[in-house]
């Protein structure tokens, strides 16, 4: 995966609950500021109207040498699932609590996906638990590697 952003706040704030990589519809500039790795998706989020899914405040900056016909940074964009997809994401989304935010840009095959994910807000406690076992981990780690070096 040929990351062009990534949403690292997310998981942070976010207990993901599921996945799915969708398509997004976007205009020539558009892909040549995402070449350009100019893009920003810590505030973004995503909606299900209509039979249809859309990406909201997902910043792509204006690409440089474009013309008048430029495309807007924060434009609501359109995200290609399958039907399937879309009403499971929409059951989901309407759960209490729940949101669809954007992890990741990234490139598959010439193309740009987006990593979207079914999150869950944490609490302050949660994350104080995640960052406890984190920190557990990396002491453990650090342990093993000395006992090793030891040798």
């Amino acid at each position: 995966m040929d990351a062009i952003v990534n949403n690292r706040k997310a998981r942070h704030d976010f207990q993901i609950l599921e996945t799915f990589e969708a398509g997004i519809v976007l205009k020539g500039t558009e892909v040549k500021s995402l070449r350009a790795g100019k893009a920003q998706i810590r505030e973004a989020f995503a909606r299900v109207e209509k039979d249809e899914i859309f990406l909201y405040n997902a910043h792509i900056e204006e690409y440089g040498f474009g013309n008048l016909s430029n495309h807007i940074p924060k434009a609501k964009r359109k995200l290609l699932l399958h039907r399937r997809e879309i009403r499971k994401l929409f059951g989901l989304e309407t759960a209490e609590g729940h949101t669809l935010i954007p992890l990741a840009l990234y490139w598959k095959k010439g193309k740009v996906k987006v990593l979207i994910g079914v999150a869950k807000g944490k609490d302050r406690w949660d994350k104080r638990r995640d960052l406890q076992t984190r920190e557990l981990d990396r002491e453990a780690r650090r342990s093993v590697m000395h006992r090793q070096k030891g040798k």
